[in-house]
């Protein structure tokens, strides 16, 4: 990565190889040390950064050859010593269920952000490098909502991260969740195609919703496990993974997540919390893949945690 300054302040950096793939506001986080995440969406969305001297969104990935524009900025000075509480470190370190030279993996406990940012200051992903000072490279894999629980994988060096990336954006990861749905399914299991886009809005909040003429393409099965008397639980694989895809498919067939206050039934959520679930009942329970370079194989399975199954009880 070569880096030239046109002004005395304003950094024009050109991508090698080792950051080609990576997404520009993951890119900017990490060359920006001590800026937040919020800070950089505003950067980006204001147009002070530039890509090829050009506007682009957070979510581009950056090519071989890019030059970016980065603004001047003042940004803290201390900006690695993160301070984790001892509890936090405590509750991670618990969660994590597999660490090698390539991947660390954890069951995400409900409640926890993956990253900062929008008033949170410590994410996961900031709380385990402070945890880890001395390793070279940490970086997500993917992402789960707060409030989802479940099997989270980071990677520890960038040929692996944007490996991973590649199979991602193919099929080449089979990732399974368990969920509980409103209401009596009918039938067996049944694939869901429906596009989705960020389109929709409830005040400040975005959603996404179904929009088949200009929406992303996106697939999920569904497949009945257990029916309960107002509910179902259901094995749900994602073919694609777009933000929200089981909540808003499920909603989309008129059997929304239990529990899912954005794309959910008010009534159901309420009777659920009254039963002990704070939360939507979303988990993240096995991931499978094989690594195309090494042929490794790699599989994962992350325990229901004891709110998802106390609540499953109770449903019995």
């Amino acid at each position: 990565m070569k880096t030239k300054a046109k002004s005395a302040n304003v950094q024009y950096v050109s991508i090698d190889e080792s950051h080609a793939g990576q997404r520009l506001d993951n890119y900017l986080l990490s060359k920006l040390k001590g800026s937040g995440r919020s800070l950089v969406y505003r950067i980006v969305r204001k147009g002070e950064v530039r890509v090829n001297k050009r506007r682009a969104k957070p979510s581009y990935r950056l090519a071989l050859g890019d030059e970016i524009r980065i603004p001047p900025l003042h940004l803290a000075e201390k900006t690695e010593s993160v301070s984790v509480p001892s509890r936090l470190m405590g509750t991670l370190e618990a969660s994590i269920l597999y660490e090698d030279d390539d991947f660390l993996v954890l069951n995400k406990p409900p409640g926890l952000a993956v990253h900062g940012g929008s008033g949170l200051s410590l994410g996961i992903i900031e709380a385990l490098r402070a945890m880890r000072p001395h390793a070279p490279f940490l970086e997500l894999i993917h992402r789960l909502d707060r409030d989802t629980s479940g099997l989270l994988m980071l990677a520890k060096s960038r040929p692996i991260l944007l490996e991973m990336q590649s199979l991602l954006r193919g099929s080449g990861v089979k990732k399974t969740y368990l969920c509980v749905l409103v209401g009596q399914w009918k039938g067996g299991g049944r694939w869901v195609e429906a596009s989705l886009s960020k389109t929709a809005r409830r005040g400040r909040e975005r959603l996404m919703t179904v929009d088949e003429k200009s929406g992303d393409a996106a697939r999920s099965r569904f497949k009945p496990l257990r029916h309960f008397q107002e509910h179902t639980l259901v094995e749900a694989i994602i073919a694609t993974g777009r933000t929200h895809q089981i909540r808003v498919h499920a909603a989309s067939l008129g059997h929304p997540v239990v529990g899912d206050t954005k794309y959910g039934d008010f009534s159901a959520n309420r009777c659920a919390r009254a039963q002990g679930l704070k939360r939507q009942f979303l988990h993240a329970s096995t991931v499978e893949f094989r690594l195309p370079i090494s042929g490794k194989r790699y599989a994962f399975e992350a325990s229901l945690p004891a709110d998802l199954k106390n609540y499953l009880e109770k449903m019995k």
